[in-house]
């Protein structure tokens, strides 16, 4: 099983989104995710487009990155610009990309949507074809 973190500033809308679709509809993949600053909650749109579309866990949280140094990733994601720019070092043979999407926090419901859906599309293609 291959692991990959996704990392975000807030961990509470984009990094949660993209977890839970990681482990939804990525075989062979188990995802996680953290902030470089978490805000200890799930945004409540991130929580209902996710229950919306089938993929929600209540394991699903708001964490640090210290609560998963004993994971071994292959792959880390940076979802947002800030945790790009601030990204911890990792061992020197996990690869870190960065794919950014727009903070839907704060917005309509409807930017929920376009996130997950955006996520979807594009996220899932490129962990697809680096780790699969």
């Amino acid at each position: 099983m291959k692991k990959v973190l996704i990392l975000c500033t807030g961990n509470s809308c984009r990094s949660i989104i993209a977890e839970a679709l990681i482990n939804a509809k990525l075989d062979g993949i188990q995802a996680y995710s953290s902030g470089v600053n978490p805000s200890g909650k799930v945004n409540p749109n991130a929580q209902k487009v996710l229950q919306e579309y089938g993929v929600w866990s209540d394991e699903y949280h708001s964490k640090t990155l210290d609560t998963l140094s004993d994971i071994e990733f292959d792959l880390v994601v940076t979802v947002c610009d800030h945790a790009n720019e601030t990204c911890p070092t990792f061992a020197s043979d996990t690869p870190v990309i960065h794919i950014g999407f727009e903070d839907p926090d704060g917005k309509e419901y409807s930017e929920f949507i376009k996130t997950y859906e955006q996520i979807e599309d594009k996220l899932l293609k490129e962990i697809e074809q680096i780790l699969l």
